[in-house]
């Protein structure tokens, strides 16, 4: 914990005063970190370099700590498992009493006290090398005893916790926090993770479909919609009408000649009027309709949609029109991801 300091009488009914010290906790962490060859910006990058190195290996990265300590590092163990680096978060005091086998040869154990005087965790110090195991810590005393055993040490310190009588972990938790999310995001970087590695791991709710590819959510074999060039009318608006996309394709022998939607029928009938009804499919269709591949994510599909102002695109094996049709992905498809919606 920090020293205790002075803080205006005013300071605890002021929430924005509160979250104000945790804010320039954080402004002195991203300041000590700013240079790459200061001596916290070399820390971070050999914690970086440990960390992908054992991920590239088949190692793991065991998070540890105490009290809210151990809080923090099973949120970021939580981070690094879902940015594609394997971890697990082992409690000190159940790995002195069997657990301890989690750890294996290469793992890199990254343990966090703020003191670097917690005995469960001084207790486990002369047991890691038996192990073959790497210790990085997140430390707010760089000479205590845990900073002098790591092979890294990441500053945490802070100058002041936000609780009043500096005695709960406030801003130093927040100042873990911050750094073990950036610790989590620069190793997935280093190991190339990308946003279909993303998808892959998080097939759930609103997030899993804002990453879902356009393959998974078009209409596809008996669900798409598709009538022949000489459909007539009632043929076109029946199919329309069954597959409630509010358009059809128009194909033959397998091939995409256009497409008709409502908006099309709707300006044929106003030109037309009941004349339209002795229109064929050929007569009324788009024959330059907008498509896209399987393989994109349907937040670039929506986009593509907004920036097009359509609200259907036709997929096809190559995403061009000269490839057979394979689905239809429709606006209402998309509307869980538009941009901005909770994740």
């Amino acid at each position: 914990m920090p020293d205790a300091n002075p803080i205006s009488a005013d300071a605890p009914d002021s929430p924005a005063s509160l979250i104000r010290i945790e804010a320039a906790a954080l402004q002195a962490l991203a300041e000590r970190l700013e240079d790459p060859a200061g001596p916290e910006g070399r820390a971070f990058a050999r914690a970086v370099a440990l960390l992908a190195e054992a991920s590239r290996g088949g190692r793991r990265t065991i998070l540890t700590g105490v009290g809210k300590s151990g809080l923090i590092a099973r949120k970021i163990a939580a981070t690094l498992v879902s940015t594609g680096t394997a971890a697990h978060f082992l409690h000190p005091s159940e790995a002195l009493h069997g657990d301890l086998g989690l750890v294996t040869r290469g793992d890199i154990v990254l343990a966090l006290s703020y003191s670097g005087e917690t005995d469960e965790l001084l207790r486990l110090l002369p047991l890691l090398p038996r192990l073959g195991a790497t210790l990085v810590s997140f430390c707010g005393c760089p000479s205590s005893t845990l900073a002098e055993a790591s092979r890294v040490t990441l500053d945490v310190s802070v100058s002041r916790e936000a609780c009043t009588l500096q005695l709960a972990p406030t801003a130093s938790t927040t100042a873990m926090l911050a750094l073990g999310d950036a610790l989590a995001i620069h190793v997935s970087q280093v190991l190339g993770f990308e946003a279909p590695d993303f998808a892959a791991l998080h097939p759930g709710g609103q997030l899993g479909r804002r990453l879902a590819t356009v393959r998974k959510l078009m209409h596809m074999g008996a669900a798409m919609p598709r009538v022949a060039p000489f459909a007539d009318m009632p043929h076109i608006i029946h199919e329309m009408s069954a597959k409630r996309l509010g358009m059809t394709t128009v194909q033959a022998d397998g091939k995409l000649l256009g497409v008709i939607s409502d908006g099309d029928l709707r300006r044929l009938f106003e030109r037309n009027g009941p004349h339209a009804f002795h229109k064929s499919a050929a007569d009324i269709m788009n024959p330059n309709p907008r498509t896209i591949a399987p393989e994109p994510f349907a937040s670039e599909a929506l986009l593509l949609m907004e920036q097009l102002k359509i609200t259907s695109l036709v997929v096809t094996a190559d995403g061009t029109s000269a490839t057979a049709p394979v689905g239809v992905l429709h606006l209402h498809d998309l509307w869980e991801i538009a941009p901005g919606a909770p994740v």
